[in-house]
């Protein structure tokens, strides 16, 4: 039987399943039937050994010299590359490929250590590494990292992203956000001095200053001084009737914060501020105080018409004083009015001689107070 073997293929020669050796390009004549038998593989990529066993093949000088064999240990990956471009990440316990028209390399990396450097595997071909092998965390901005190894502190880890190798060691890192956070205390029902129930809404601002100290003395800050803040409260706004805390509303949040301040440092935390954003009233006592508030209302709305009314009487009669003593200013002041009647007259029509303003004046100024 003819056989035609491409210039990128050659062919394994077998003879009553023997592997005699190796063909390449050309013609070839192959009789069957003296028990001789070729197997046409390509030379590019991984190596098709069409079921022969490696160590035979290698024992052919012209195979082994045209691949590359790397054996990949159980601590390590390979990192397959041809022509120095990433191919792929390799498992299995043996590499094979062809390197005659394309030069095939495979680094071993060891998965053993700690953190996985770029000299090991560049940047962008890490997300193609199995996930189980490797553990990436990132640190965002504002925020800091403790990194544990086989669960011992190792290092604190600053805003980044870092890849740790997690095969033969436990890795795993606690995040902490060190900017100013916040949480709320909404509708805490508080008894005050004169038995008298009240909501308080209360907010409170920190940030954690030690992550460290606080990840061997607490289990979580926030839900700590959420606590204290409640305690303080009820200790505080008790000891005063409802209309003292109204009327003071501001020192409370203050009183708080003081008291948070003695265990800041216990809490690992700066707290920055403590505040009440609102006081709700029971129904009936806000009626009872929307009443009150609409009756002090109307009050202060009477007393300033009073004064007001007052104030124009007496205006009126030092007006009155003025023109009395001063016949010029009287007459000033009845022109005045005459300008005013004129204005919203549409025509005027004079009978008769005599003066037209004095005319005027009697239709306002009666004949007998006519001077």
């Amino acid at each position: 039987m003819k056989y035609l073997i491409k210039e990128q293929e050659c062919g394994y020669l077998l003879k009553n399943g023997i592997l005699q050796g190796l063909l390449f390009a050309g013609k070839h004549t192959i009789h069957s039937f003296l028990g001789y038998e070729l197997r046409i593989v390509s030379m590019m990529g991984k190596v098709d050994t069409k079921k022969l066993p490696t160590e035979l093949l290698m024992r052919q000088p012209e195979f082994a010299k045209r691949v590359v064999r790397v054996r990949i240990p159980d601590h390590c990956i390979g990192i397959h590359m041809t022509d120095g471009i990433f191919k792929q990440v390799l498992m299995d316990g043996e590499a094979l490929y062809w390197n005659v028209f394309e030069e095939n390399e495979v680094r071993l990396v060891d998965v053993t250590g700690m953190e996985m450097t770029e000299e090991q595997v560049p940047g962008m071909y890490r997300h193609l590494i199995p996930a189980r092998l490797y553990k990436r965390i990132v640190i965002g901005e504002g925020e800091t990292g403790l990194l544990y190894i086989d669960g011992h502190f190792d290092r604190e880890l600053p805003c980044g992203t870092y890849f740790y190798w997690n095969y033969a060691h436990e890795v795993s890192c606690k995040v902490f956000n060190l900017k100013v956070q916040q949480f709320d205390i909404s509708g805490q029902e508080i008894l005050t001095a004169d038995k008298v129930g009240i909501r308080l809404n209360i907010l409170c601002s920190y940030r954690i200053t030690k992550p460290l100290e606080l990840v061997k003395r607490l289990e979580g800050a926030s839900k700590l001084l959420y606590t204290r803040v409640q305690l303080a409260a009820r200790e505080y706004v008790g000891q005063f009737r409802l209309d003292e805390l109204l009327a003071d509303k501001e020192a409370i949040g203050a009183v708080l914060k003081e008291r948070l301040l003695t265990v800041q440092e216990e809490y690992c935390v700066e707290v920055l501020d403590v505040g009440i954003k609102d006081i709700i009233l029971p129904g009936e006592i806000r009626d009872i105080m929307n009443t009150v508030l609409v009756a002090e209302k109307k009050a202060q709305a009477n007393v300033i018409m009073r004064r007001e009314e007052v104030a124009s009487t007496r205006s009126l009669l030092n007006t009155a004083k003025l023109m009395e003593e001063n016949p010029v200013l009287y007459r000033l002041k009845e022109l005045e009015y005459l300008e005013r009647i004129c204005d919203k007259v549409g025509s005027i029509s004079v009978n008769g001689g005599g003066n037209l303003l004095e005319q005027l004046a009697g239709m306002v100024v009666p004949k007998e107070n006519m001077g």
